[in-house]
């Protein structure tokens, strides 16, 4: 009899990428994918668990899946499963199927066993963590936009940010694999695809191929010339004059560019340890903005930092009037 699957994923394109190589698994092992509102024979919660709230919402999902169906197989994974499995065991009881971010690449085998065990808990150290989960992916339901993860993880360790412990240290997706996934999006119709990541400016460092950001963007735009590209979330001091003339020179890239900067105050900077001044940030907009004159500029701000005071949230507010940017998370 043919299973029917529900998965719904909170968080970042990260996250998006690797619920579509679900959907690609579960069809290619002749599955049927359902609404998660719905009845169904598995569901998958891909969590996230960057804010308090996302948690809070990662927990209420597995809740209502419970609900509707509670004679189903409930598989949570995602950020909030690596690193608060315990927390979803209370939820959950048993039978209970958590899969952490290093174990993604079992997921879809794990979820159709035909005789499970009451409790799989498969986590592990993240950290540890030495090469990317390879998860190919056909296609993305509904969008005309493909995603392509070309990196995860992130050794930065903002002091505010839960994202190291729950994605473990960067890890990157050799060129080779890279290649083959563009080629099956540039197969299955797609012309525009978004460059993601979790620290997408750290892409090949890790790697023994010579390879950086630079070098692949410009390996894709030489061999797949009509296909668009977006690149999302640069960390500043990631965006170099190579870069950024790259981009400018060929047609392949969209105008667009998010660069987080989360406060416009170098002592809060410090403290949240992001290697970064706001003057070092000013010249990467600066630079970006002569390059791109129509480009749309995103940025991160986060507002109400232990130990921002006024002068350094007026700090930020003198300083975001200034740059030339088109939208503004908060």
């Amino acid at each position: 009899m043919t299973k029917k699957i529900a998965i719904t994923t909170l968080g970042c394109k990260v996250n998006q990428f690797e619920s579509a190589a679900f959907i690609t698994g579960f069809t290619d092992a002749d599955c049927e994918i359902v609404p998660f509102s719905g009845p169904a024979d598995v569901y998958i919660i891909n969590t996230c668990a960057v804010t308090a709230r996302a948690g809070q919402q990662s927990r209420q999902l597995v809740r209502r899946a419970i609900r509707t169906n509670p004679e189903a197989r409930i598989v949570v994974t995602g950020c909030y499963a690596q690193i608060a499995a315990e927390h979803l065991l209370d939820i959950m009881g048993n039978p209970a199927c958590i899969i952490g971010n290093g174990n993604k690449h079992l997921l879809v085998e794990t979820a159709l066993m035909d005789d499970p065990p009451e409790m799989i808990m498969l986590t592990g150290n993240i950290s540890l963590q030495k090469e990317i989960c390879r998860l190919p992916v056909r296609r993305f339901r509904g969008r005309t936009r493909c995603y392509l993860r070309i990196q995860d993880g992130c050794n930065n360790f903002c002091s505010y940010c839960i994202v190291p412990y729950s994605r473990g240290r960067s890890r990157s997706l050799p060129r080779a694999s890279v290649i083959d996934q563009v080629e099956i999006f540039q197969e299955q119709g797609y012309r525009e695809m978004v460059i993601t990541g979790i620290n997408v400016g750290k892409y090949g460092l890790d790697l023994d191929e010579g390879e950086d950001i630079y070098t692949l963007l410009d390996g894709l735009c030489k061999k797949f010339s009509g296909m668009r590209i977006r690149l999302s979330s640069v960390e500043p001091v990631e965006v170099n004059d190579r870069l950024v003339a790259l981009m400018a020179d060929n047609a392949n890239f969209m105008p667009h560019l998010h660069i987080p900067l989360q406060s416009g105050d170098d002592q809060i900077l410090f403290r949240m340890n992001r290697r970064y001044t706001v003057e070092v940030f000013v010249h990467v907009i600066e630079k970006i903005a002569s390059a791109f004159p129509d480009a749309a500029i995103g940025c991160d701000v986060l507002a109400g930092f232990p130990g921002e005071d006024e002068e350094a949230a007026e700090n930020t507010f003198r300083l975001l009037q200034g740059l030339p940017i088109s939208y503004l998370h908060v």
